[in-house]
């Protein structure tokens, strides 16, 4: 049994991780669309269709940025498609959009219980006191 740097968020259609793994996950889960969420903008090489949905780490209100990579991935899963995120490592803004993902398709009722979940599928999350904040404001519900 092999183990993935990639992880499953939602069973056989959303999967996050890092940028190295962009990859292994297309052979291996047959992705229909990536979307990187590092600000810095990458050549697309992949061959893969990779839609750039930049999220600036540390910037004020980033609100508007989260959201719309929160808004692009919950559109892909409900056209069907098998969707794989991912910034960096993995670890902060993927992990951002992964709660926020969760709480946008009403899979848990609170931004704690989508981090939880979250982490439970990738121990390395890491959402940013700031980033949690911007997620507040985007589900105040939640």
């Amino acid at each position: 049994m092999t183990t993935n740097n990639y992880n499953e968020l939602i069973k056989d259609r959303i999967y996050f991780g890092g940028a190295d793994d962009v990859k292994d996950m297309m052979e291996k889960e047959k992705g229909d669309v990536i979307f990187d969420l590092r600000a810095e903008s990458h050549e697309n090489r992949s061959g893969y269709d990779r839609i750039h949905s930049p999220i600036v780490d540390d910037a004020e209100h980033q609100d508007e940025s989260i959201k719309n990579s929160i808004d692009h991935v919950v559109k892909a899963y409900n056209e069907g498609k098998k969707v794989y995120f991912h910034c960096g490592g993995g670890s902060t803004r993927a992990g951002t959009v992964a709660v926020g993902t969760l709480v946008s398709l009403g899979k848990v009722k609170t931004i704690e219980e989508a981090e939880e979940i979250a982490k439970a599928a990738r121990p390395k999350v890491n959402v940013k006191p700031q980033m949690k904040e911007a997620l507040k404001r985007i589900f105040p519900n939640a």
